[in-house]
């Protein structure tokens, strides 16, 4: 689960991770007063407004913007909420900004030059181990790092056996070339983080940059985090920051209804019960000359509710031209599903997409019965060369 840069740093800082600090808005009036309160607690005169989406590259979408007064703390932030922001990671249609956050500005000047770092926890699954990524190279993509010059990307793996040990958050801390008071802010930091990111189950840690400020302070300015979906049952606290307007509509749908979803921008809809099997019946629809349109897993609870609900989520595409229906009754059995077609059909009213239903393993006859014996526009196929010529032929 994906969480905002202010929620991310709510969290960092209850673990003692020093970060820029900011007030959430979403409006201008209330980015103002927010921009005041934090001229009371900091004496900052600067600050930083910045869109809160579930994205990266907003500074050089133009969501991210230094405001030298409140009167710039208005203009800016009245530019940006309600904005359409694309970056490299929303794609053309972009996000709608509903909130900013108004941050201190932490590129003072002092006794030396502020210097960004790139500082990451995630999971190694190769190793089952944790993996600390750190660069020199902070404030750019990573990727373009890694690409350009992978030397400079320092990894870090971590033991879950006896977890971080002091000589490697000092070991990281002298590849970013770091000594004395920021040298020691930087290794309190890594295992501040380190902390944070286990504790709250978390898959990704992402600071992008890490700041040494003038006065040799280290410090979050960016902080990417992802939960884990799988873990959010111990943390109910944490659940609650999800934000659904950040997701796609047909997603957060499809999860009301207990369907494992995923969107595609293919022109063939496709339910099936079981994850390897949606991987084949997608490979199936591309052998046909088609494009799967979405990844729809039903479970293995499958019944009348669910398969329509199935149905009205993948007929929401305008770009279907066909839908795919592939149960192995294993155990869902394929007469419940079969039912479930119809009820769903007759209950959506008419489909003008052509649906193949392929139905194998348990009742996957009295399934294929109840099919051929409705007398909707509904298509059976018993093999996958047959589900996938009758898709073939749907598309011509």
């Amino acid at each position: 689960m994906n969480i905002h840069e202010y929620q991310a740093k709510d969290i960092l800082s209850s673990y003692g991770v020093r970060v820029q600090r900011g007030i959430v808005a979403d409006s201008k009036e209330k980015a103002v007063k927010a921009a005041k309160q934090l001229h009371k607690d900091t004496g900052t005169g600067w600050y930083v407004v910045k869109a809160q989406i579930h994205a990266g590259g907003r500074g050089k979408g133009g969501g991210v913007k230094l405001a030298k007064s409140i009167d710039d703390v208005a203009t800016l932030s009245d530019q940006i909420l309600g904005m359409q922001l694309v970056t490299h990671q929303t794609g053309p249609e972009g996000k709608k900004v509903h909130k900013v956050l108004i941050a201190e500005d932490v590129y003072y000047p002092g006794e030396s030059e502020p210097k960004e770092y790139y500082l990451s926890i995630l999971l190694d699954r190769a190793k089952a181990c944790n993996v600390i990524m750190a660069s020199t190279e902070g404030g750019m993509d990573i990727e373009t790092v890694a690409d350009k010059t992978p030397e400079k990307i320092v990894k870090e793996w971590i033991d879950p056996r006896v977890g971080l040990q002091g000589f490697q958050a000092r070991k990281v801390a002298f590849a970013l070339g770091l000594e004395g008071a920021a040298f020691k802010e930087m290794v309190k930091f890594i295992f501040s983080l380190y902390q944070a990111y286990e504790a709250t189950d978390s898959s990704l840690f992402e600071i992008n940059p890490v700041l040494k400020t003038s006065d040799n302070k280290i410090l979050a300015v960016d902080a990417k985090v992802n939960l884990d979906d799988n873990a959010l049952y111990r943390h109910s606290d944490l659940s609650e920051l999800r934000d659904l307007t950040e997701e796609d509509p047909l997603e957060v749908e499809a999860g009301q209804n207990d369907l494992n979803y995923v969107r595609l921008d293919g022109n063939v809809g496709c339910m099936v019960n079981g994850a390897g099997l949606a991987m084949a019946t997608m490979d199936i629809i591309k052998l046909s000359g088609g494009e799967p349109a979405n990844f729809l897993d039903v479970g293995g609870s499958a019944n009348a509710e669910t398969v329509e609900a199935g149905f009205r989520i993948i007929l929401k595409e305008p770009n279907v031209k066909a839908i795919l229906i592939n149960i192995f009754g294993g155990i869902v059995r394929c007469d419940r599903v079969a039912n479930g077609v119809v009820e769903a059909y007759k209950n959506i009213g008419e489909i003008n997409v052509p649906i193949i239903v392929r139905l194998q393993g348990t009742n996957a006859e009295e399934g294929a019965k109840i099919i051929e014996e409705s007398g909707l526009k509904v298509t059976s196929a018993v093999v996958l060369k047959d589900a996938a010529d009758k898709v073939k032929e749907a598309l011509a």
